[in-house]
This record gives C-alpha cells, structure tokens and sequence, in this order.
C-alpha cells in the first residue's frame, strides 16, 4: 500500500469519525453557548467564528444555525461578511476533501444515469453551481462533496459560491440580528421585523424566479419538429392525463407521457434529462407552462413549452398515435 492510499485512508477514517461524533451531540451544538464562547474570544471573536462555521460545514453540522449567531453577533453587514467567508472556507474545504479522497474512484466507476449526471454538472460548470446556490436543491453540507466529486474546477466553484449565497446570507444574518434587537428590546423593532421578513420573502421567491429565467424559449410546431427529427436526446414530455394522452387528440410518437399532477412525485424518472433538451407539451399551453416552470425549479437546463400543444400539432396536420 502507498503512502497515497495510506494517506487517504487515514483522512477518510477520522472524517467519518468527526461526522459521526458531530451528528450524535448535535442537540449540544446551542447558539446561546456558541454565541457566548465567540463573544469571549475579544479580538479574535470573527476569525474563531469563522473557523468554526467552516468546521461546521465540514462536519455536516447546521449552518443556518451559525448564520443567525453570526447576525446576532456582528451586526447585519459584518455577520453578513463573516458568515459569507465561513460557509466559503467550509465549502471549498469540503470540496477538496471529497476531491482528494474519492473523485478519482468515481471517475473510473461511475456509469449510466449517475456519469450523465456528472457530465452535465461538468458542462454547466459555474452556472451549475450558482443556480444551487441559490435554489438549495440539496443540503448545502453534503453538496459540498459531491461537487468535489466532478471535474469542476476549483476558482469557479469557489467564486460562484461566494457570490451566490449573497442573498441567503443577507436574509439570514438580518433575521439574527432582528432576533438579538427583539429580545433586548431595541429601537424600531417593527421596522427591522418587516424588513427581515421581506428579506426572507426575497430568497423564498428565487427558486420561482431563477426557475422562470432557467426556462428556454417556447418552440412552435414547426420548432419541435425540426428539433425532434435532428436532436435524438430531447424528451418530449406530455402531461395530460393517461386518458387524454390514448384519447381523442392521441400523442405524438415517442412523447413521455407523466401527467402534471403526477410529476412532482416522479422526477426521478427524468434524472438522465437534467442537462438535456425536455419539450413540454399538453392540450394546449397552460399545463405545459406549469410543468415547465416545475422543472426548471428543480434544476432542469433546457425546458421548453410547445405553444399550441396537440391542438397546434393537430392542426398542422401532423401524425399522431392513437
């Protein structure tokens, strides 16, 4: 065995050991005893908070948690900076551990479903993890090591994270801060309450929006069937009801058929589209447009709605099945 191997053996042992022990005591993680223990610090207080947010990270403890102490500590626009740069530190810290540790052996091992996927978080590169940033699909800790797993390049990934988790961090530093001025009956309570719920309102309503941004141009009948006869990698999803979709008006040959009121419970089923060109079609638009902005919600790259849908297909005189 190299001194390699060894090394990793080692450094993933005491980590699964950590992450053990973190997660067995963390009703003891308290952010009264947190904030109390920084507070002692004097001078040194930001740099052992930050430390200690990037720990937190690694060790899979919560790290809104240390946002709102980080609030309630050093006030809106310092906490803001000081928790920015410890989620930064954790993130990059995870990143390159779950680099070091494992993403040589899943290079070589990965295959299907799972290589897709890393594929398309590799192609999207920093937009990839931006728009995780901003819309957390996954828990922030344990997206932190799976990226490490791709190929993405460290600086863009560093500085994406950086600049994206803004908005949250603003949010939530805000919300510690308004909380700390509560309880010790500070000036303009009303105002800083509304203002934090605004704020939380904002970071609520980005999933819709960078869902609505995400989401591609409508295709015309025209469109779809260019792109269905040169693209062999673009699903046509149709979300009408399964009765609707054998019924009067049929299917286009080859469409997916996953009614809209079923498509949050089986996306999973769309998991090698994610990166990939997805059509949307139903009677006619609005279903579609629902389904769309769904999708692209939850991360789908390329998603199209069918103006029209199977009434605009019909109309153009094209084949269906029936």
């Amino acid at each position: 065995m190299n001194n390699n191997r060894l090394m990793r053996i080692v450094l993933l042992a005491g980590l699964v050991v950590a992450i053990t022990l973190a997660v067995l005591y963390r009703d003891r993680f308290d952010a009264a005893v947190l904030e109390a223990w920084v507070r002692n610090a004097g001078a040194l207080a930001p740099l052992l908070f930050v430390l200690v947010y990037a720990l937190a990270a690694v060790l899979f403890l919560p790290g809104s948690v240390l946002t709102l102490v980080g609030g309630a500590l050093f006030g809106p626009v310092w906490g803001t900076v000081y928790n920015l740069i410890g989620a930064t530190l954790g993130a990059t810290l995870a990143f390159l551990i779950a680099r070091y540790l494992a993403s040589d052996w899943v290079a070589e091992r990965a295959g299907g479903r799972l290589r897709q996927l890393i594929k398309g978080v590799e192609g999207e590169g920093w937009r990839f993890v931006a728009f995780v940033r901003l819309v957390p699909l996954f828990p922030f800790n344990l997206l932190n090591y799976a990226l490490g797993l791709t190929r993405l390049r460290l600086v863009p990934y560093v500085v994406a994270s950086l600049v994206f988790m803004v908005p949250g961090a603003i949010a939530y530093t805000y919300l510690g801060y308004a909380g700390k001025e509560a309880i010790a009956g500070g000036e303009g309570l009303i105002h800083k309450g509304l203002l934090a719920l605004a704020l939380l309102a904002v970071v609520a309503f980005l999933p819709r929006l960078v869902g609505t941004l995400r989401r591609g141009p409508t295709l015309d009948i025209q469109d779809l069937g260019r792109r269905l006869a040169e693209e062999r990698e673009m699903l046509l999803l149709d979300v009408r009801t399964a009765q609707d979709f054998n019924g009067e008006q049929g299917h286009i040959e080859g469409a997916r058929n996953i009614p809209l009121e079923e498509l949050p419970q089986r996306l999973d089923e769309l998991a090698d589209h994610i990166e990939k060109p997805v059509a949307i079609v139903c009677r006619t638009d609005r279903r579609s447009a629902k389904a769309a902005l769904l999708l692209a919600e939850e991360g789908f790259a390329d998603v199209h709605v069918v103006r029209n849908g199977m009434t605009g297909w019909i109309r153009a005189g094209l084949p269906v099945v029936r």
